[in-house]
């Protein structure tokens, strides 16, 4: 999951059966192409290994990008998705049940596009959802945070 510490966004995501790197690295290329930052874009992220993998971090050179991870043992620091985690499986996953994998897949994407990056308000971005938000800055894309998987 990568999501936009400005505006709250889903950005970025992929759900596999895996929590290998590769999968944390379709989610940031996903989230690259979405929003195309400037050199000097800030990522933050939890420690874990997908993000200090060779092909994530490699990722984030090539495009520039900033790099910063939590303290060890210390999530707080990672606040934003982690409260997004959880919002994401209270209100969609423990509510639902999926045949397989790319149901999973359909239905979450969808939630995340039409209902969290849509609807959903944000006591923190003054009770609009981040899509709405979004419209009303002239301010760009200033970091990400990501998460690993569900």
């Amino acid at each position: 999951m990568v999501l936009d510490a400005f505006s709250r966004r889903a950005i970025g995501w992929a759900l596999e059966a895996t929590l290998e790197a590769r999968l944390a690295v379709a989610a940031l290329e996903m989230a690259f192409e979405r929003r195309r930052p400037a050199p000097g874009l800030v990522h933050h992220s939890d420690q874990g290994v997908q993000y200090a993998s060779h092909d994530y971090v490699a990722l984030l050179e090539t495009h520039q990008v900033r790099i910063s991870m939590s303290r060890r043992g210390n999530p707080w620091d990672n606040a934003t998705c982690e409260s997004f985690m959880k919002t994401l499986k209270c209100e969609e996953i423990y509510r639902s049940e999926y045949r397989n994998l790319t149901e999973a897949r359909a239905r979450i994407g969808e939630f995340l596009k039409e209902v969290y990056n849509q609807k959903r308000l944000h006591s923190s971005l003054g009770y609009c959802p981040p899509a709405e938000f979004e419209r009303r800055q002239p301010s760009p894309v200033l970091a990400v945070v990501a998460q690993e998987a569900v």
